[in-house]
């Protein structure tokens, strides 16, 4: 009968480990619907603030709750050198990343910026290949390209796509490299996980950003016809405001990185794909407007990629 406990105790053990595994590797997904939200909020208004300042606005406070959080939850840490010098470089890229995404974004259309945006996906796995030694199995290139496909049967019937053949080439620039840079801090962000957590290893990285998107701002105002005493404070943006720096970056940049915890960084990587069909549910939902037949056939076609790449880890 002990023996029989012991075996039903190991196996109730597996299936909860095996269960809070795959729960925690669908925070990713919780934090593409985040980000998916933001189209919303941007038909709020927050486009009157210029785009480097409402990027630093989004940081600092994505920093103050982050640092509250770990504050009450998280020891007072004692970091080496080569950590410190870890999070500052997250920091870094991330700063570029939301520098240039803001900046990007600014200079192209919903459409082509949405693009473009699909090929964050296979720079995270470019990178997670050659920087983190990570297999690149059949299951995952078919699920990638699955997804890549149903993602951009959902952005043609959202957008008219031949817009991307006019697109600004400085736009364009920018929105590769946000692309490339936010792959890059989430290949990059994976040792410091391992080593803290996701919840810590978010903060300090978001807490680095701080003063170098600080330091753009004035430039902004510099180089530009931008007046930050010509910024309305109104509810509208102090709600969007919030929106990206509460949820589309505390909570959305700890459920990314608490993915990581349990999967590869290839294997998040596919949720990112959500990110627009989730912006166009809050759109139909909120806003009125219109799906379409495209919108379920590649939400589908999507959706069937995803969890082919999200499975790879149990099927290889």
């Amino acid at each position: 009968m002990i023996r029989n406990w012991n075996r039903d105790v190991s196996l109730s053990g597996t299936i909860l480990s095996t269960v809070s595994t795959y729960l925690f590797a669908l925070a990713p997904l919780a934090a593409a619907a985040l980000w998916g939200g933001l189209y919303v909020v941007s038909k709020w208004g927050f486009d009157a603030v210029p785009p480097l300042t409402l990027a630093f606005l989004r940081v600092v406070v994505g920093a103050v709750a982050l640092l509250v959080v770990v504050q009450l939850t998280y020891p007072a840490r004692q970091f080496t050198r080569r950590d410190l010098f870890g999070f500052t470089a997250l920091g870094a890229v991330v700063a570029t990343s939301l520098a240039t995404q803001f900046l990007g974004t600014a200079l192209t259309t919903a459409s082509q910026g949405s693009l473009i945006t699909v090929l964050t996906p296979v720079f995270t796995i470019l990178f997670g290949v050659t920087l983190l030694g990570e297999r690149l199995s059949m299951r995952l290139l078919v699920g990638m390209l699955v997804a890549i496909a149903g993602t951009i049967v959902v952005l043609t019937g959202q957008y008219d796509l031949s817009e991307l053949a006019g697109a600004a080439t400085t736009g364009v620039v920018m929105l590769l490299l946000a692309s490339a840079t936010w792959a890059l801090y989430t290949v990059w962000g994976k040792p410091l996980i391992d080593r803290y957590s996701a919840l810590e290893t978010a903060t300090y990285s978001c807490v680095a950003a701080v003063p170098m998107l600080a330091a753009l701002v004035p430039l902004e105002v510099a180089v530009t016809d931008a007046s930050l005493r010509a910024i309305e404070l109104t509810p509208a943006l102090i709600v969007a405001v919030l929106y990206l720096g509460l949820l589309g970056t505390a909570a959305a940049w700890y459920l990314w990185y608490k993915g990581m915890e349990y999967v590869d960084a290839s294997v998040i990587s596919a949720f990112f794909f959500s990110q627009p069909v989730v912006g166009a549910l809050f759109g139909a939902t909120l806003l009125g407007e219109s799906l379409g037949s495209r919108f379920v056939l590649g939400g589908v076609v999507m959706a069937v990629g995803v969890y082919l790449v999200s499975t790879t880890r149990t099927a290889a």
